[in-house]
């Protein structure tokens, strides 16, 4: 009853926020049993005190194009909550950007990075700016603007960004020059750097290691494993890639790639030409995947769908938030697909969700098997402040094992009486507990 007064409440302060309340409301309701063993909790306000963000900024960006127009964009950063660390979570330049959404990936990464064991805050930010289309020059201008504001609330030890969804090295580039700028100072107060000057190894991969990772402690529980497994990957961004690549050096066959145009299906699976073809196909800044099915004349496009259709073992929704339908877990779950892996925030409706928990199948939320991109970021920080770079293997083999820890505090925290590990409670319960108890130790601040 306490937790459907919060959320009552939640909504009424915060309307039409939708995927923020969607966000919330996951959470709280797997929380019920361990608020219930553990009131104090309850009775010191912890719960109000964590759904809201500390802080929002929000701003004008204005920024000149190549023909001399000024253009006006909102920018924004959200910083959430700093109990077990500072501020940690990307910046997306898309044209849905919205306090909603950046107020749900944010309350999202608390838990993200509390479960990397990593001592990181969380926080989120961006712009309704679209990178598509505009030359280096206009994306330039619009960093440096968009950075004027933002450099203020920054730094290594109080809130340090990273790239996100249009957001890449190129961006994270001019942003942080623009930083160094402002500031005087060469610190690590973004990651996702080049590796020129203080990126680490494997970061733009990372979240598709960490998911593929994920999936894999998720199979051996099953006696499992990737080898001669076809999987289904949407998406054609940084997260696709990464896990396209694991997915393949571990031997699963990708069989699909989706972009806002729809979906290439590819019996025959990718291969190192074509993931290396992926690549230029992004850097084209097209932003669609139909070119595939004219490179590689086996790949059949479906224009406008998603690609949970296709009969799989193994689904990796790598796109974006709710992307992934009650219809579509449907389909998964008809055509015998084992394993699902959340490479993107989100990417699942609640009703898909209780589609998937109701067939007992593998299911990993996005907040445990997609941390893999913020635990390389706190490996480059890592690195930056101790003024050193890791090898490709280093890094990876951290990497791998913070997946591990991740899975174990899932399992611990998420197994139920007849067996089954219910992953999205295991997460939310370890995540919300660790920055719970900090909050309590800091006392009401």
């Amino acid at each position: 009853m306490e937790l459907e007064k919060i959320m009552a409440e939640l909504e009424r302060r915060n309307p039409g926020e939708v995927e923020y309340l969607q966000a919330v409301h996951e959470v709280l309701e797997s929380l019920e049993d361990t608020l219930n063993e553990n009131p104090h909790i309850v009775e010191s306000g912890v719960i109000e005190r964590m759904i809201d963000p500390d802080r929002v900024l929000t701003f004008k960006v204005p920024w000149m194009d190549d023909n001399g127009k000024v253009h006006v964009n909102r920018g924004y950063r959200v910083q959430y909550n700093n109990a077990i660390g500072p501020y940690k979570g990307g910046i997306r330049f898309h044209p849905s950007v919205n306090l909603s959404i950046l107020k749900f990936l944010g309350f999202e990464q608390i838990f993200k990075n509390a479960l990397t064991t990593l001592p990181l805050g969380g926080g989120k930010g961006g712009s309704d700016f679209d990178p598509k289309g505009k030359s280096d020059a206009e994306i330039m201008r619009f960093c440096q603007s968009f950075m004027l504001e933002l450099w203020k609330i920054l730094g290594p030890d109080q809130d340090i960004p990273a790239g996100d969804i249009g957001v890449g090295a190129r961006e994270v580039g001019y942003m942080f020059g623009m930083y160094k700028k402002l500031s005087g100072v060469h610190v690590g107060t973004f990651t996702g750097k080049g590796r020129n000057w203080g990126g680490s190894l494997i970061r733009p991969e990372a979240t598709g290691f960490g998911a593929t990772y994920f999936a894999q402690e998720m199979l051996k529980v099953k006696g499992e494993t990737f080898e001669g497994k076809v999987v289904a990957i949407s998406g054609f961004g940084n997260v696709a890639w990464g896990a396209a690549q694991k997915v393949t050096e571990l031997g699963g066959k990708v069989v699909t790639l989706s972009g806002p145009d729809g979906y290439v299906y590819d019996p025959d699976g990718l291969d190192a030409e074509k993931i290396e073809y992926m690549l230029e196909l992004r850097a084209s800044n097209q932003d669609i995947v139909k070119p595939y099915s004219y490179e590689f004349p086996n790949a059949k496009f479906v224009e406008g769908k998603h690609p949970w259709e296709v009969k799989v073992d193994i689904a990796m929704p790598c796109a974006t938030q709710n992307e992934l339908n009650k219809e579509d877990a449907e389909n998964l779950v008809k055509n015998g697909c084992m394993c699902i892996s959340e490479g993107a925030n989100m990417p699942c409706t609640p009703e898909a969700i209780d589609v998937i928990m109701e067939s007992k199948m593998l299911y990993a939320p996005g907040k445990a098997a997609n941390a893999g991109g913020v635990a390389v970021s706190g490996l480059e920080m890592t690195q930056n402040s101790m003024k050193l770079s890791w090898t490709r293997e280093e890094v990876d083999e951290r990497l791998q094992q913070i997946m591990k820890d991740i899975h174990n505090a899932c399992v611990e925290h998420g197994k139920e009486e007849d067996g089954y590990i219910n992953y999205p409670k295991g997460a939310n319960i370890a995540g919300f507990l660790k920055v719970a108890n900090a909050m309590l130790d800091q006392g009401v601040i």
